[in-house]
């Protein structure tokens, strides 16, 4: 049975042609053969365009120009190359020498056969080039994976946007330091846009073409926190079935993003600083260390210079993780960049939602004057709610801001502030809003979660924090 694949022979001598060609038919499907060096181009393409691709060239090193010294099959040979670098290439000729060898070799072919061959010697070396070639094949489509998933995952939802006086800050900030490998540490309230904030730091960084990985340390189950971010081995413990990498290790090269840190214990903070200390980690029951290149980029609602003054958080580690830090602003201290987001938001579910909706100007500035203590996370879902239940062509921000603030000051609520927002404690404000929600929702704590555009485990640590 005959192997798949094509090769293409090229060779000024028409007898080497016909002897390659009938010894190698017998055995691949596809030989094609040329005495002019010209024409591999255009042969190249055309395979290609028949869905037959050149697999393995056997390239002659000398033709009419120069008959010894083999620079015009150098030559060839790079412009092989140059338009296909998955195509094994086997030079050939008759005035052989070990350095003329081992310089084809470093120039990028595969082998190197003198003429006249063996036939079994010929059958080998060209065995041995589909093998070689069917490898780098799939080492080009790993390649193409890989780069497809990096860029999935280094993309974040929403474009991360801001003109006001506050934002220009951060962006500039971002700038500058994306350019190092500083340890960053991003602080704000929920809702702010860390995570966006930590993608532009990635993206605008040396580490682009590399893995963005992100962990919620809120949502790590305290049991699973080494082998989330170290890895595990096979048998390490009851449930490990199969080895697995941590997140240190799938970001190498690339950027770790370790958001809401402030909720880690801190026997698990040891350990993280140990890791970041020595740049090795060592997966639960293996042996051997593995060296880490990350980019750590972190992120926190908490405050931990006072978590470090109450004990619970390590002076250490926070030392380690905020060489530089970013304080985002809250969307009530840079309000004149709500009209940007909210055009920016209302054309995106718009289009994902096959809406044509406009927004009015009496309603712009009802939107602007809400407080939005869940910042552009729940701005985003407010229109975002507000597209799916507006009916004709106008944005309906009764279902926005009206629906919220009802909510709140509903004599149906128990809250016995008749007014949520005549108080400027924002931890007051913060109790209320998630209570509102709850009410509204009837208890659903994944539908007020979402409404508020807080993770499960955000809305679960306001829960225990407020006592709900």
């Amino acid at each position: 049975m005959k192997h798949t694949g094509s090769i293409l022979i090229v060779d000024d001598n028409p007898d080497i042609l016909i002897a390659a060609r009938l010894l190698l038919k017998q055995h691949y499907q596809s030989v094609k053969t040329t005495d002019n060096p010209f024409d591999i181009a255009g042969i190249i393409s055309k395979q290609r365009e028949s869905d037959q691709p050149i697999d393995v060239i056997l390239l002659d090193m000398n033709f009419s120009q120069d008959s010894i010294s083999g620079k015009e099959g150098f030559y060839w040979l790079k412009k092989i190359i140059e338009q296909d670098a998955n195509i094994v290439v086997l030079l050939m000729t008759a005035y052989s020498d070990i350095q003329l060898a081992v310089d084809a070799i470093k120039a990028g072919a595969s082998d190197f056969i003198a003429k006249p061959w063996q036939n079994e010697q010929l059958l080998g070396a060209v065995a041995a080039a589909f093998s070689h070639a069917k490898d780098k094949q799939q080492v080009g489509k790993l390649t193409r994976q890989k780069h497809g998933l990096n860029q999935a995952l280094n993309t974040p939802s929403f474009k991360f946007l801001g003109q006001s006086a506050a934002m220009q800050q951060v962006f500039n900030t971002i700038e500058k330091a994306a350019k190092t490998d500083a340890n960053i540490l991003i602080t704000g309230e929920s809702g702010t846009g860390k995570e966006l904030t930590a993608h532009a730091i990635h993206q605008a960084s040396m580490r682009s073409e590399h893995t963005f990985m992100s962990v919620d340390m809120g949502a790590v189950a305290q049991n699973l926190f080494e082998s989330e971010l170290f890895g595990h081995k096979k048998g390490a413990f009851t449930d490990a079935k199969a080895d697995r990498i941590g997140k240190f290790e799938l970001a190498q090269g690339g950027s770790l993003f370790l958001d809401e840190l402030g909720n880690l214990p801190l026997e698990h903070q040891a350990k993280l600083l140990s890791a970041l200390q020595n740049r090795q980690v060592t997966p639960i029951g293996g042996s051997k260390t593995i060296d880490i290149d990350i980019r750590l980029i972190c992120a926190t609602n908490d405050n931990l210079e006072q978590a470090v003054v109450d004990g619970r958080f390590r002076q250490d580690l926070l030392y380690r993780i905020n060489t530089v830090e970013i304080r985002l602003p809250a969307l009530r201290e840079r309000s004149d960049d709500i009209p940007l987001l909210v055009d920016y938001y209302l054309n995106h579910f718009s289009q994902k939602y096959k809406r044509d909706l406009t927004i009015a100007a009496g309603d712009m500035t009802s939107l602007c004057q809400y407080s939005w203590p869940g910042n552009v996370r729940e701005l985003a879902h407010a229109i975002e709610r507000a597209v799916i239940l507006s009916e004709g062509e106008n944005l309906d921000v009764s279902s926005v801001v009206g629906n919220t603030t009802s909510n709140v000051n509903s004599t149906n609520n128990p809250i016995e502030n008749n007014n949520a927002y005549d108080t400027f404690d924002l931890e007051a404000l913060e109790q209320r809003t998630v209570r509102a929600a709850l009410t509204h929702h009837q208890g659903n704590v994944s539908h007020a979660a979402k409404a508020l555009g807080l993770t499960r485990g955000a809305m679960y640590r306001r829960l225990e924090k407020y006592g709900l």
